[in-house]
């Protein structure tokens, strides 16, 4: 009899994040050319830039950097969204941030889900960007309570992907067999719908109140939006794009170029423009009709430190003094980035600054030379004392986040050229928690553990604690 081993909560995120990266090269060839794009211009970058080969060496980020990805997807009720949580979390993926994107125009409220400690980010650090649809903002009642009706009377899960959950809740593990069998029936999700559920004179409505209205609402599954590879050099990604048949968004979102990454930068192919089969609207609704949808499109993001809250502060204060000096420069990316640079001057650019002045987090470890000094050391040698003596390194802890005003510019840049619109209600954490069903996770918190973590294992190998 053969025996029926369990899969790790990582290994079925790997599979997922293969069969997910494998079904949208598919289904979006483009994609598939951005991946090679990106492939090439990290292998370039790792020849050619010794720094940044011996960072992604010190951060062991050499097999990740290859398979590292992030989706989106965007559900449209509660319901969803829990059950979403519940399935990422059998990948051993949490929901990490809360994100309020209406008050860049984008009817949506997100979070995160992803690894959260060390060792499963090294295996593999796949993230869903995962948005919840906020009817509240929708102004138009009747159109309101259409869009209700219609997400209630959708299932965008697979009886057997709510049939294998439960019996992995309840047992606490699923089989190899059972975990390649949940990958394929969740996919199913995440996959595109060439059927909406409603008529293109439907869709318009929703279109012309929102685009992403219509997105989330006007389909039976909430297919996923963008996969996103992680380049060394998204400059050069973004220039290279048209000669692989690509039309770039035009600025890249996010900080500056930067000797020392800070953050995340991204930017993204331009949406595709697909075929759709809308519902007739003849007596029986059999004559389908044809229109179109956009809503898919490639994503590439460069990742660099995280940083402390007070970190944040400063970021965020710059950034706001930008967006009222770059509106101009807002269709040149070249001017764009000038201005940012100048603006975020301010913004220290050393390492040494950065971890002085306690504005991003950092990974201690023990040198070559400090193993020498293993159990000789005491307590009171203060950290910076063992740097400066060779003993300790200290290297950046990448980011593993998101940003909610580079998001936004990437859903407006795929959204069509409607105005920006402006919504008056706040953000409603709380409302998104209980939908969820449980708290997001605070990232500075998990950047923290982590710096922390590695401190107190300096400690416990030069001075012998256990």
């Amino acid at each position: 009899m053969a025996l029926n081993f369990s899969l790790s909560a990582d290994d079925i995120r790997t599979l997922f994040s293969d069969a997910m990266s494998q079904m949208y090269q598919q289904e979006v060839p483009q994609y598939a050319t951005l991946v090679q794009l990106v492939e090439e211009i990290n292998q370039h970058t790792l020849h050619t830039e010794p720094d940044i080969a011996a960072q992604v060496a010190l951060n062991n980020e050499q097999d990740r950097l290859h398979l590292e990805r992030h989706g989106a997807i965007r559900v449209g009720t509660a319901e969803e969204l829990n059950m979403l949580g519940r399935m990422f979390a059998l990948m051993g993926m949490y929901p990490v941030g809360y994100y309020d994107l209406s008050s860049a125009g984008v009817p949506v409220h997100s979070t995160a889900f992803r690894p959260i400690d060390e060792n499963s980010l090294q295996k593999n650090p796949f993230r869903i960007f995962t948005s919840l649809l906020r009817l509240d903002l929708i102004e138009d009642s009747e159109l309101r309570e259409q869009a209700q009706s219609l997400l209630a009377k959708r299932d965008i899960f697979t009886a057997k992907a709510r049939l294998l959950l439960s019996q992995a809740e309840s047992v606490g593990h699923l089989s190899t067999a059972q975990a390649h069998q949940f990958v394929s029936e969740i996919l199913e999700t995440f996959r595109w719908q060439q059927h909406a559920s409603v008529s293109l004179a439907t869709y318009q409505q929703f279109n012309t109140v929102h685009p992403l209205l219509a997105d989330v609402v006007c389909f039976n599954g909430p297919h996923i939006n963008h996969l996103t590879p992680r380049t060394l050099d998204i400059d050069a990604v973004q220039q290279k794009m048209p000669a692989y048949g690509m039309t770039p968004k035009t600025i890249i979102e996010g900080p500056p170029r930067r000797r020392c990454p800070i953050l995340l930068r991204q930017t993204s192919f331009k949406a595709l423009e697909e075929p759709v089969l809308f519902v007739g609207e003849d007596t029986k609704k059999t004559q389908a009709q044809p229109g179109t949808h956009s809503a898919r499109f490639g994503e590439v993001e460069q990742r660099g430190m995280a940083l402390t809250p007070k970190g944040r502060v400063l970021y965020d204060e710059l950034l706001s003094r930008a967006r009222h000096t770059l509106a101009a420069a807002e269709q040149n990316n070249h001017k764009h980035q000038a201005q940012l640079t100048d603006i975020f001057a301010e913004f220290p650019d050393d390492e040494l600054s950065l971890r002085t002045q306690q504005l991003g987090y950092f990974r201690y470890q023990v040198t070559q030379a400090g193993q020498e000094q293993a159990g000789s050391l005491s307590a009171s040698d203060s950290l910076a004392s063992l740097i400066d003596q060779g003993w300790v390194r200290a290297t950046p802890i990448i980011y593993e986040d998101f940003l909610p005003v580079s998001a936004a510019g990437i859903f407006q840049s795929n959204l069509g050229d409607q105005p920006q619109r402006q919504y008056q209600q706040s953000a409603s954490q709380a409302a998104f928690e209980h939908a969820l069903g449980c708290p997001v996770l605070d990232e500075c918190d998990l950047y923290a553990k982590q710096q922390q973590d590695s401190i107190d294992e300096v400690y416990r190998v030069l001075c012998g604690h256990n």
